[in-house]
């Protein structure tokens, strides 16, 4: 039937939440979409039904499409382990690792990899949406892209240009988006679509129009400003502080690794009205906080050393000394533990001392645990956590005391497991229990059907639902075009 690629002006402007949306709106139009991201870095994924590890976005993307998520759907998932090397995903098993630099030279294999399970999905799709990465106008990588501009050539896909209003200097980036593509590229420029605006949208019609003819492409809808809209995230950019000014609720602070990963673990305890939940670094509010959640990390052993410079430890270990409540996931269950060790250079090897808080040991082995040992639950790690003292048994993991630990991501998810656990810390802290009545699920089902709703309000969905089926018109030429030396 047809293909849409979604981009975005920048990284974060709305490109995923209209992925999602555009999935929901078309599965509910009684279409057969998949959703579909090249290359996603990101240190938040999930584990589909087969063992595959693809980028959470696009896993939510799935679910929002009613279609089974599978690799396909992220062929290259990229896993940043520091600053310039990441671990690299490859139709959901562990490829290898790979430099800032390297990755330039081993771009066609992934783009070859990358273009075969695009083929494969329309082959079984009506539809495939696509998510670009980043701005399609990374003119220094255009040799080698397969995740943008590259995609939707070999695709021949209409691209869609996503900017974020709420950034500011939004008609600036959309035009400076197409104008600095080269002719083949910008005949693929299909429209552009605002996101996150607030206000009355006829002030913003003078703009819409005059974008429009300079561009001569259309802008297919404004999107509103959601507030309410929590999303499973690709990145630790904007991990946003869901924190409320309520006296009688039940704190929980979030320690902010530098190298977090699958931080949706704490989305389920957001979703509670007797929670305020947060991120943070300080070992003040560390110590505050009613209860305190070290999430998983795609560094262990190196965010252990950031917890002890930055005072954290500490605050921890403090905690658990007054009988005050800690929970652990992943990779912070294996840092509350005693030795961590590397002998195959995982994390760079050596032998390391956890907080010995937990009478645990990791190992960390070269195979990648990938696995899904409930309906909620998943596994992804190197780190494998083996008891060494009495412990008391805890879904996943163990307990001592009051502090808890779980190698599995999603525990919470399960409503049943998520209102115990929270009943017991209530009762620890002398803060009000839930009610047992949140469907975590049914929360997710209802903001990928209001997120679908914005669509079908805000969007020319008629229009839209054309350019998807003829495919790129042919709009003018917009100078100056790419720069003639790269």
């Amino acid at each position: 039937m047809g293909s849409l690629l979604i981009a975005g002006t920048t990284s974060d402007a709305g490109k995923t939440t209209v992925v999602t949306g555009l999935c929901r709106w078309l599965a509910r139009q009684g279409v057969r979409v998949a959703p579909y991201k090249a290359q996603n870095m990101s240190n938040n994924s999930m584990v589909c039904a087969d063992g595959a590890e693809i980028g959470r976005a696009q896993w939510i993307q799935a679910v929002a499409a009613g279609a089974e998520p599978e690799a396909a759907m992220n062929p290259v998932l990229l896993k940043p382990g520091s600053d310039r090397r990441s671990h690299v995903v490859l139709m959901g098993e562990p490829w290898g690792e790979l430099s800032a630099r390297g990755f330039l030279t081993e771009r066609a294999e992934l783009a070859k990899a990358a273009f075969a399970a695009y083929d494969d999905l329309a082959t079984r799709y009506d539809v495939v949406i696509s998510e670009g990465a980043g701005s399609p106008t990374e003119i220094n990588l255009r040799q080698s892209d397969y995740v943008n501009m590259g995609l939707a050539q070999h695709t021949r896909s209409p691209v869609v240009v996503v900017g974020d209003i709420d950034r500011g200097g939004v008609f600036a980036s959309m035009f400076g988006t197409v104008a600095l593509l080269d002719a083949a590229d910008q005949a693929l420029i299909s429209g552009f679509l605002v996101n996150k605006f607030r206000g009355d949208v006829s002030l913003l019609q003078p703009g819409i129009d005059m974008l429009s003819s300079v561009t001569g492409r259309p802008t297919y809808g404004v999107l509103p400003w959601l507030p309410e809209l929590w999303l499973d995230s690709e990145d630790a950019l904007d991990i946003p502080v869901r924190r409320t000014s309520a006296a009688d609720v039940l704190t929980i602070a979030v320690v902010r690794f530098p190298r977090i990963s699958n931080f949706t673990d704490l989305d389920a305890l957001a979703v509670e009205p007797t929670n305020s939940v947060f991120f943070t670094a300080s070992p003040a509010e560390v110590r505050d906080a009613d209860l305190v959640v070290l999430p998983g990390s795609r560094a262990t052993v190196a965010d252990l050393r950031w917890m002890r410079e930055q005072g954290l430890a500490d605050a921890v270990t403090a905690r658990v000394a007054a009988g005050r409540p800690v929970l652990g996931i992943c990779g912070g269950y294996q840092l509350l533990g005693g030795a961590i060790e590397d002998p195959h250079g995982v994390e760079g090897g050596g032998e390391h001392t956890g907080l010995e808080l937990l009478p645990v040991a990791t190992v960390f082995e070269p195979a990648k645990v990938l696995t899904r040992p409930a309906p909620t639950a998943y596994e992804i790690h190197h780190g494998v956590v083996t008891a060494t003292g009495d412990a008391a048994a805890f879904p996943g993991g163990c307990r001592a005391g009051n502090t808890w630990g779980t190698i599995w991501h999603g525990l919470l998810d399960d409503d049943a497991a998520r209102h115990a656990f929270l009943t017991e810390v209530a009762g620890l802290t002398g803060k009000p229990a839930p009610d047992g009545t949140v469907s975590f699920a049914a929360v997710r089902e209802a903001r990928l059907d209001g997120l679908a709703d914005a669509i079908d309000s805000h969007v020319d969905t008629a229009a839209l639902m054309a350019l998807i089926e003829r495919g790129p018109a042919t709009p003018p030429f917009v100078p100056p075009g790419a720069p003639k030396t790269v």
